[in-house]
């Protein structure tokens, strides 16, 4: 069996789940995505199965890799955004993901985005690297209130988290977890989104990629119903926000910060409109890439496969 390896967190980390992937007697191909359309439709009548991240396995490629030799799809990740699942539907390829394995890296991932903006660790990593002794004054998180958006397993996490640290939790979700809210009572959970954009000081998103939530957070969100000036947090998905919203908002005093771990086109590209804009602090979308994490998912997503294949 002929397998397509493209997710570079699984391929860059060592860890028992290539130790796993690599005893099935399987022949294996890597190419470092996530690879666009046009990169996949030339070679994916040659596999059998993928293990993919973000490529774009669009009704067209799916529909040639069924003529070929394509049976399995593994996804290592959460996201299924970039998958047809519509038309992988259709043509009864069977596509899998990794919940429930992430939740934690990306908590932490969102704290450590806060805090190194609030304290401009990343502003004084640089100062002391060129040999200055420059000092500025950074702000204390303790006492605001952070809005999370999308009360899942990440929110849920988040939401602990920042209740440790002194944080005031409001969330919003479609579906109110009781069972969650009964536990945790410090969270206080609202039922109109619109209470998060009037209250919170920090926002965190953590909902998936649907034609519902693409552009949450837009001109009209910024412009009219956010309150506090916040800092909004994205470690989930670029196209979340509507980036030209976010950079006015950010230069006309509305926004105080976007700290992201994801862009609307990833990888980053020279002509990225984020680069260079003040109070905007960019990762290479590594919020789950810790070691621990990539093992976990790792081992998911190659067991996910063997199941499919055993099934």
């Amino acid at each position: 069996m002929k397998i397509l390896l493209t997710s570079t967190s699984f391929k860059d980390t060592p860890g028992k789940h290539q130790e796993l992937l690599n005893s099935q007697g399987f022949a294996i191909d890597f190419l470092r995505g996530p690879l666009p359309e046009e990169e996949l439709l030339p070679i994916i009548q040659n596999y059998d199965a993928v293990i993919c991240g973000d490529d774009e396995y669009t009704e067209k490629v799916l529909t040639l890799g069924k003529k070929g030799k394509l049976k399995y799809i593994s996804k290592y990740g959460v996201g299924l955004d970039k998958i047809d699942l519509k038309a992988a539907q259709k043509l009864n390829l069977p596509v899998t993901n990794c919940p429930g394995v992430n939740q934690v890296s990306v908590a932490e991932h969102v704290l450590a985005l806060l805090l190194t903006f609030e304290k401009n660790i990343h502003l004084q990593y640089q100062t002391t690297k060129n040999g200055s002794w420059k000092r500025l004054t950074g702000n204390e998180i303790n006492g605001k209130t952070i809005g999370i958006i999308g009360l899942g397993a990440i929110g849920k996490e988040l939401a602990k988290r920042a209740y440790a640290l002194g944080l005031n939790v409001l969330a919003f979700d479609i579906n109110k977890d009781l069972d969650f809210l009964n536990n945790n009572p410090f969270v206080v959970f609202e039922s109109d989104i619109n209470k998060i954009y009037e209250q919170s000081q920090i926002i965190s998103l953590h909902v998936p990629l649907t034609s519902k939530t693409e552009h949450l957070i837009n001109e009209d969100v910024i412009f009219n119903k956010l309150k506090m000036e916040p800092i909004i947090i994205n470690t989930a998905r670029g196209k979340l926000v509507e980036t030209k919203s976010i950079i006015n908002g950010l230069k006309k005093g509305k926004l105080r910060g976007y700290l992201t771990d994801v862009l609307e086109t990833e990888p980053i590209s020279q002509d990225e409109e984020l680069m260079g804009v003040e109070n905007v602090l960019i990762t290479p979308h590594v919020g789950s890439r810790t070691m621990q994490s990539v093992e976990r998912q790792g081992l998911m997503a190659v067991k996910n496969l063997i199941a499919l294949i055993n099934a």
